[in-house]
This record gives structure tokens, sequence and C-alpha cells, in this order.
């Protein structure tokens, strides 16, 4: 079918929510706006679904989410005779409706299913998984996008994000449906009453506590630290997990940011919740400049990422996602060596957009680092593959630059609850040194280098950006620059195509790791720019690293980077 014939077979068919009828019969007549609702469909895959909110094939609605469903019922059902499913939202608009569509999607074809009642951050979906020993699990997020989007995270039976062969083979299902005849749903209300849905217990929520707390190095060191925090959820789904971990270790001067307490999928406090912008922190820094906290915190929408802000003489630092996963790595490696409780042959984990300045860490620990392709799905598969080797002890720490972070293997996705508490327990272990955690970071520059990361975002909105973002890398692949900013490129790895280029002596390479639309330019002295699509998000991120003599120094590389960064672009 065409554009207009989607849009008319929808105005017929699309009557099960008022929202959607409502919307489409406001675009009668309009060809752009159909067109960008239709002219293509969500694609299902390691990511799960992400898109606007609203009707039609290119939108999040109550129809996309049974579709994927019905996929993933048909795929489960083929591969195991009896499974069940765990289920889980945040705050986002629809969610929990999105929640109980695909619940009675999976209970309409004999899943069991297990349901939280209230919103959760996502970590707490993948012990679900784990804990309920279930096939698979859903999680509806769109984590720190705009309030328009919203999301469905499909995960494995191990907890990890659905990985390309699963999710592959849940495509090639839903491929086969149509999303109005070809659907099994159950009433809710039945299926609740005969068990094959099922609220999850309160208690597993407090072992899923117990095993973030057994995360901490010095259990006892929060209580007479006198740290005192900041925190805001930003309308999200950590106010109460993150609040109540913080209380059980000590941290009991917890002054939450009101406005952005409650659940609220508008975020109309912060129109990015995004904790790596300043400017969904503002409230929290506004309220820091009153209360004079050591430590601010806040956590995305679904509570898997954390960003903070330092004190820093009578003001506040923000920190960056590198920045506070390095001193974490350097207290989780410092600290249980010299406690005794660091294994043998210690590993930490970080993605090929990540800081570099973690090798020098490592280098002094002794610790074994392993890089994989940017999601935190392939930290989890490094865990994973541990774990099948009965030494999944050996994992010590994995981060990713945009602020996702997880101690322990008790979960398979980055986790702002655990992340929350070991930040507050490295605060707490420095101000008793009589050191902020501003100071801490300035010190390791001092020590390994002024390692400078920025990252940079171009938008390429609707069909037209998607055509945009794909001749842009088609580009850099076919006129490769011999040099950006002035900095000779010394290698080209291309996680596409596999292959690691040695620009100066032209030796090739294969890089081992899946696929993936990914180019990275290695330059002199260390700096480099990565040029990456986004995987959820219609924009291009660009990552560059300065590497300077001091820290003015490596802002100016930075500066400069980036603005050759944004020539790549056509900015």
């Amino acid at each position: 079918m065409n554009t207009n014939e989607l849009y008319t077979l929808w105005k017929t068919k699309a009557t099960d929510d008022k929202d959607l009828i409502d919307e489409l019969v406001s675009i009668d007549g309009q060809e752009e706006e159909i067109y960008d609702r239709f002219y293509r469909a969500l694609e299902f895959g390691t990511a799960g679904l992400r898109g606007v909110i609203g009707a039609g094939t290119n939108r999040m609605n109550i129809y996309s989410v049974r579709l994927a469903t019905q996929g993933l019922a048909n795929y489960l059902n083929n591969k195991y005779s009896e499974s069940a499913v765990a289920i889980s939202f945040d705050s986002r608009i629809k969610a929990d409706l999105f929640a109980k569509e695909a619940a009675r999607v999976l209970a309409g074809n004999g899943i069991k299913v297990y349901i939280s009642k209230e919103l959760q951050p996502t970590p707490v979906l993948s012990f679900l998984v784990r804990e309920l020993k279930c096939k698979s699990g859903i999680m509806i997020t769109a984590s720190h996008n705009p309030a328009k989007y919203n999301g469905y995270k499909c995960y494995g039976s191990d907890g990890c994000q659905m990985t390309d062969d699963g999710a592959n083979a849940v495509y090639a299902e839903i491929q086969k449906l149509d999303c109005f005849e070809d659907i099994k749903l159950a009433d809710f209300d039945k299926a609740l009453a005969d068990g094959t849905i099922e609220y999850v217990a309160d208690s597993v929520y407090e072992t899923y506590l117990d095993n973030v707390q057994a995360q901490q190095i010095h259990g006892d060191i929060c209580a007479d630290s006198g740290l005192k925090v900041v925190y805001t959820p930003l309308n999200g789904a950590g106010n109460k997990l993150v609040r109540a971990i913080l209380n059980r270790i000590g941290v009991e001067d917890v002054q939450v940011v009101k406005e952005q307490e409650m659940p609220d999928g508008n975020f109309t406090t912060c129109p990015y919740p995004n904790p790596e912008f300043k400017e969904a922190l503002k409230l929290g820094l506004e309220l820091c400049d009153e209360v004079k906290p050591d430590l601010l915190l806040a956590t995305d929408p679904d509570s898997d990422r954390v960003g903070i802000a330092a004190k820093d003489g009578d003001s506040y630092r923000l920190l960056t996602g590198n920045e506070t996963g390095i001193m974490l790595t350097d207290y989780i490696l410092s600290q249980r060596k010299a406690l005794g409780t660091l294994p043998q042959n210690p590993i930490v984990v970080k993605t090929i957009v990540t800081s570099i300045m973690i090798n020098k860490l490592c280098e002094k620990y002794g610790a074994e680092l392993r890089n994989v392709l940017t999601g935190f799905k392939y930290i989890g598969e490094q865990i994973l593959g541990l774990e099948q080797n009965s030494e999944e002890n050996r994992y010590v720490f994995g981060f990713e630059e945009s602020y996702g972070y997880l101690a322990g293997s008790y979960v398979r996705d980055k986790d702002a609850v655990v992340a929350s508490m070991l930040i507050c327990e490295m605060a707490a272990y420095y101000k008793k040194q009589g050191k902020t955690l501003s100071q801490v970071i300035d010190e390791m520059y001092e020590e390994y280098g002024y390692y400078i990361n920025n990252t940079l975002n171009f938008a390429f909105e609707g069909a037209q950006g998607m055509k945009k973002m794909s001749e842009i890398m088609t580009s850099l692949r076919e006129n490769t620059p011999s040099d950006i900013a002035g900095f000779k490129i010394i290698k080209v790895d291309d996680y596409l195509e596999s292959v690691s280029e040695d620009k100066l002596t032209g030796e090739k390479a294969e890089i081992k790791l899946p696929k993936s639309n990914v180019i990275a330019f290695s330059l002199e002295g260390e700096n480099a720019v990565i040029v990456r699509p986004s995987g959820t998000e219609p924009k291009i991120k660009l990552y560059v690293t300065a590497v300077g003599q001091s820290a003015e120094n490596a802002r100016e590389l930075s500066d400069k980077l980036a603005s050759a960064g944004e020539k790549l672009m056509g900015v």
C-alpha cells in the first residue's frame, strides 16, 4: 500500500484509542503529515522500537506495540514449549497503557506475564527477567528522549537487551503480520484473575535493592560522613529506589527537587530530560545554590543513567559521563585492591566511544580492559560470557560515556541506582579526606594527562533527515579526509566494514566486533573523532577526544576539533 492507502485504512480500523482517531482526522488532506506517519514502519532491532507517539506505522502507538509483541510471542512459542515474560514501564506518556497492551497480547498467546504495578527503572526490568526466570522482558521507555517519544525495549533470558540474532528473528515474525488482523488479545482483567498475568510482588524489589547494596565497597563509610545530596529524578522512575538505597547506606540528608519529584511524561521543567545536558539540571543546580550540598545527582526518566555536579569552591561543576566513570573505576579498583577483594585478572569494560584515559588506570591496577560497541547490551554480553565460564566475579565495572554505569552482575544493563549509591560512597570517602570530587578528577588529570572528551549532536528530522544521515556516512567512507583540524589521520576504523586501516603504512586488519555504522578517525597525539549515527534517535553523534598538556590546552584542541567536526557534518 502507498501512504495514502495506509492512512485510509488506519482511519477505518485504528479505533481502539481515541487520541489516534482525533489525530488521523486532524491531518486529513495534509500530504506531508500523512507521508511522515506512514512512509515506513518502525523497525524492530536490537534497541527494540523507538519513535514519536502518535498515529501511523512510523509512530509509537498501541498497534505498533501489539504488532511487536505478537512477533515476540510467535518467536517465543516457536522456540520454547513454555515461557514467561516480565514487563515494566517508566513515566513516559502512555507507557502504562503500552505495557498493558503488550501483556494482553502475550496472555492471548498463552504466555505467562509478570508486570510491574507501577513505573520502575529499566535495570529493574533486567533484574526481573533473571530473578523470575523469564525467557524475555519488555521495558516501555524512550530513556532520555524528549516527551514526544516512547519506546519498546526487548530483553533476552539473560537480562541483556536482545542481541542481533534474537531481534532479527522477532523482526522476521513481525513482518509476517498485519497489525489489525493477526493480533491475539486477552482481556487484561480476566487474565489477571486466572493468573496468566501477575503483578510483581513488592518483595522482589527489596531483593533487587539487596543486590545493589551488595556492591558497596566500604559499607559503613557514608553513615558518619555528613554527606549532603540534592537529587532529581527528572520526573522519572528513579525517585523511590534511588532514595531507598541512599537511605539504606546511611545517606540521610537528601533533598529532592520538588518540581521534578513526581512522574510526569510531559517533562514540563526539562524538555530534554537527559542528565548529559546542563539545561536538564537547571532546577537541581538552583537548589544546590540554596542548600549547599556536596553533590547533585540526576537520574534520567528510566533511571539507567545518572549525571552529577560536584561542589567546586562556591559553585558546582558538572562532571561528564567519562569523568564520573573514570573516578568510579579508580575508586573501585584502588579500594578493592586495598581491601584484598579485587579478583585475580579483574576486567573493566567500556564502549569504543568512551575515554581512552581509562587505559592508563587499567594498566596501573593490572586490570584487563575490554572495548565493545556502543550500547550497554555489549557490556552485558561480556558479563554473560564470563558467567558461562564461571568467571563472572572477574567483572569489576563497566561504563559508557553517556552516563551509564554498572558494578556487579545482578543485572545486565546500566543501572543508575547502583551508580548513585557508589557515587555517594565515593564522595563520602573523599570527603573524609577533605576532598571534593572536583578536586579528585583534577588530581587524576595531573597524574594521567588532560583528556577532554566532547560529544556533538547533529539532528536530522523526518524522512529527508534519514536520507541526509546516510549520505554523510557514505561520503565519509568514499572520500576519507587526510586530516581533521590539521591533525593527520593515522588510522581509520570502519566498524560497518569491519576494517581497521593504518593510514601511514596502508596495512589493514579485521575488527572482530559485530558490524556497526561507526567510523573512528585516530589522529596524531592520541586525538580522535568518532562519527556514529544514533541507533535510537534521528541524529549523528560526533565523539571528540582532545589530549593536551594542560586543561586549557586540551580545551582549545577540543574546540578546534569540534569546529572541524561540524564541517564534516556540513554545518
